[in-house]
């Protein structure tokens, strides 16, 4: 029997896809917010695709703020944009 693969939603563009297809953003037990690539970090988490349109889109609905409970300054939007896309070039198997 296959095993089950839990579906999660994208912030950006709505859509629902397996969990395994989409970066994790968290916002850490001391309030930062940053990438978990692998989806283990502690703290409360949230979902984008693999995509720097579906982020903008994101921040442009602050539906990422909402989701983490917290006020996200652009600069670290900047900052999650690079770390997606540096991720995207280096493929960690």
């Amino acid at each position: 029997m296959p095993k089950h693969t839990p579906l999660r939603q994208c912030l950006g563009c709505r859509e629902m896809k397996p969990k395994p297809e989409l970066v994790r953003v968290v916002r850490s037990p001391e309030g930062t917010v940053s990438l978990d690539l692998r989806g283990k970090a502690p703290g409360r988490g949230a979902y984008v695709c693999p995509n720097p349109d579906c982020l903008k889109k994101a921040q442009r609905s602050r539906a990422l703020s909402r989701s983490l409970g917290v006020e996200i300054p652009p600069e670290v939007f900047d900052g999650l944009a690079a770390q997606m896309e540096e991720a995207d070039g280096t493929d960690t198997g």
